[in-house]
């Protein structure tokens, strides 16, 4: 199939294009954030036709909820216009989503029959995007990941790393349990969701995925710490838990993934298994 990725330049973005180049399966056609960045309907309709392409995925909006940027009334309306196009054309939408949609109350992991409640403007931004898509493609895939982690770009693990090569301490909350996806075994999945979409199944809806095993973010950064120490000299004071952590109340944003496993047979992966080749890439990168 001829893939359009919309967010070419974001983490998953990349790392979905790098996978393809090996398989050599799909043909990825990759846009920018900032070649997504249409000021009309006419704009994108225009975007999208001239890339010839079989499926759009959009992971745009997850990457701008992950890496701390701030989603906007007119992202959602890039959404509704993306979605339009490909309803004319007859054309999948992947929609690439993310845990942030819920509020983390429940203590057992969220299905895909639970509604979003988050009470956090990204998440509600996030829910709301996902409705555009299923309202405005009939054929829409909605995928909802956990946190995305890479050595690049702006996420979690590399802002860790970076105020570390600072030489800044962190303040991290251990009340959110949830479980990371690096973004290569996000493109891992991705790819197994289009080989099977290239055969012509139309399994339309909402699907999970997160790794196998959920962590806080204060567990997730001493793995990342431990791998760091390897090329950097670390103090004792490298990672701190913010004070009033201990009166919040715990919260869970774990995935169910029984969905995806038995319509796409996509097994979940643990986090751990990626973080030392994630902190030595980083490290590489930026020549240490």
């Amino acid at each position: 199939m001829r893939v359009l990725v919309l967010g070419c330049d974001t983490p998953l973005g990349e790392e979905l294009a790098e996978r393809q180049r090996h398989l050599g399966r799909h043909d990825i056609v990759g846009l920018s954030r900032a070649a997504c960045r249409w000021k009309s309907e006419r704009q994108t309709k225009k975007s999208i036709a001239r890339a010839e392409c079989d499926i759009v995925v959009d992971v745009r909006i997850e990457a701008a909820g992950d890496g701390g940027n701030t989603i906007q009334e007119l992202d959602l309306k890039r959404c509704h216009w993306v979605a339009k196009a490909c309803q004319r054309s007859d054309m999948p939408y992947l929609y690439v989503s993310s845990a942030r949609v819920f509020s983390g109350q429940l203590p057992q992991p969220y299905t895909e029959e639970d509604l979003p409640d988050s009470d956090e403007s990204v998440g509600q931004l996030l829910a709301s995007a996902e409705q555009i898509a299923r309202e405005s493609c009939a054929a829409h895939f909605i995928l909802r990941l956990g946190p995305i982690f890479s050595h690049t770009g702006p996420n979690l693990t590399a802002r860790m790393l970076d105020a570390i090569a600072r030489g800044e301490s962190l303040s991290l909350d251990n009340n959110l349990r949830g479980a990371p996806v690096a973004a290569a075994d996000a493109a891992r999945v991705l790819s197994g969701v289009l080989d099977q979409l290239g055969t012509g199944m139309q399994p339309w809806g909402i699907y999970h995925y997160c790794s196998s095993d959920s962590t806080t973010y204060y567990e997730f950064a001493e793995a990342v710490l431990a791998a760091a120490s390897q090329f950097s000299e670390l103090g004792p004071a490298a990672v701190q838990l913010a004070g009033a952590q201990d009166s919040l109340a715990p919260l869970n944003r774990t995935l169910n993934c029984s969905k995806i496993r038995s319509t796409f047979a996509i097994k979940q992966v643990s986090w751990r298994s990626a973080i030392a080749d994630l902190v030595e890439r980083y490290y590489a990168q930026h020549g240490e």
